[in-house]
């Protein structure tokens, strides 16, 4: 198993930029909501269907794929949309007056972290076990 570092980068990217900028956006712009209908799709639901649409590919596939680059850049897009409101919409009644309280942007933080975190310490995982033994040549 090999690891592909630009995804890991695009990953970790997509997450992080996604998380401030959705953050930003909705602390300035609070009633911004999608409605469909009568429902509101918080964005939760939609960054599952994004994991779903581009985790699937990136599960299946591999090789040196700019699509696939495209597919972990809207997998972190998604993932960071999902888990921002994780803590949200568990601890609070789901208004969007509530989304801006404390409990709801440290637990996204804590999510995107944690989400990151995990990615992380998969690479490092990934250096031990394939880090060659003292005095083993590539040859």
């Amino acid at each position: 198993m090999t690891l592909h570092l630009r995804r890991v980068q695009l990953l970790l990217l997509s997450l992080g930029i996604t998380f401030v900028l959705l953050r930003l956006w909705l602390h300035n712009f609070p009633n911004t909501d999608l409605n469909v209908g009568a429902y509101n799709i918080h964005h939760l639901f939609t960054g599952l269907l994004l994991i779903t649409l581009s985790g699937i590919p990136l599960a299946i596939f591999q090789g040196q794929r700019r699509w696939l680059d495209f597919a972990a850049l809207v997998f972190g897009i998604g993932l960071s949309l999902a888990l921002d409101e994780w803590v949200y919409l568990i601890t609070t009644d789901g208004t969007n007056a509530s989304y801006l309280l404390p409990v709801s942007f440290w637990g996204g933080v804590v999510m995107a972290g944690l989400a990151c975190g995990y990615a992380l310490m998969l690479v490092f995982l990934s250096a031990i076990i394939h880090r060659k033994p003292k005095g083993e040549s590539n040859v």
